[in-house]
């Protein structure tokens, strides 16, 4: 059937064009098929970045019918020195911090022990990975329907285990506890992301490398310090860039939660752009503010994948 198909396009083909085909290299033909690809991806990537570099010199409004004017580096400027924009720093800084520790803890512990086979392995596996199928939409509201102090399941779990009034505190009211609140629900909901990625890392050494560890005499203590750390170190570390990527510009699930409140405790730069830029109608305010965020994470990624390329190659 395919070859019938293939010799009605060689007939209908005209010689012409056949000829000018037959006279293209490999390389022609595949930058033919792959060309608009690499346009259509540079169109919806490359395009809007400079459009934004350049609208980032401007005191531009998106509000406003009349021309920008050239301001130079005063945006920039006016961020860096700004308090609010280095309290949202603080506070992505802190939610960045913690949720990667303990998405990092409790994500390796749960590979390691699903790793060791056991009866219903394969459906604890299942019920961990369900948080991350979800939206984060959906969690947000499910979880602070969770913090409510007169009904929520949160507060009567912390009660039973500790005896304080469960009407007594409010995770997503309180200034000292928000920022927690938040850390929590994300921990709850991507720990077993980092869990598949530490599991696929374990599930990769051989066992003949802890056969010949026994044959020495190797403790189990001993070998999970100096054979199964280290080869999951990678493993590790990209899941480590993956969350950390995402979590430098978490928006959605902390607006559900706590909407940067209370105050400005949560209010991470994620929201603190999003005001500036369609709330204040800053276009141009928000465009550097952007860009400065662009080039944190992109720094940053960089050094970090510089020495994740290291410990690979050691």
């Amino acid at each position: 059937m395919s070859g019938n198909l293939i010799d009605k396009a060689a007939q209908a083909t005209s010689p012409t064009m056949a000829r000018r085909v037959r006279g293209l290299s490999d390389r022609t033909i595949a930058w033919i098929f792959v060309g608009p690809s690499i346009f259509l991806l540079l169109a919806v990537n490359i395009f809007p970045l400079i459009w934004t570099i350049n609208l980032s010199f401007t005191n531009f409004k998106a509000n406003r019918l009349r021309d920008a004017e050239y301001i130079g580096f005063r945006n920039y400027e006016r961020i860096l020195s700004d308090a609010d924009t280095w309290a949202s720093m603080q506070a992505t800084a802190h939610f960045l911090i913690w949720t990667i520790f303990f998405q990092v803890l409790i994500g390796f512990t749960l590979a390691y022990l699903i790793n060791k086979k056991f009866k219903g392995n394969d459906l604890w596996t299942t019920i961990i990975v369900l948080p991350m199928m979800l939206s984060p939409a959906v969690v947000g509201n499910f979880w602070t329907f969770l913090y409510q102090p007169q009904i929520g399941l949160f507060n009567y779990v912390v009660s039973f285990f500790s005896g304080v009034d469960p009407s007594s505190f409010s995770m997503i009211g309180s200034v000292d506890l928000a920022p927690w609140a938040i850390v929590i629900v994300d921990t709850w909901m991507w720990t077993p992301f980092v869990m598949l990625i530490c599991l696929a890392g374990l599930r990769s050494i051989p066992d003949s490398i802890y056969e010949a560890a026994e044959c020495d005499r190797a403790s189990k203590w001993r070998q999970f310090w100096t054979l199964t750390v280290p080869m999951v170190l990678p493993f590790l570390m990209l899941a480590v860039l993956f969350r950390g990527i995402e979590n430098f510009k978490m928006f959605d699930l902390v607006v559900q939660l706590t909407g940067g409140g209370p105050g400005s405790i949560t209010t991470l730069t994620s929201i603190d752009l999003k005001r500036e830029a369609f709330e204040k109608w800053r276009t141009g305010y928000a465009s550097a503010y952007a860009v400065i965020l662009f080039v944190t994470v992109f720094g940053l990624a960089s050094i970090y994948v510089k020495a994740l390329n290291k410990v690979k190659d050691r």
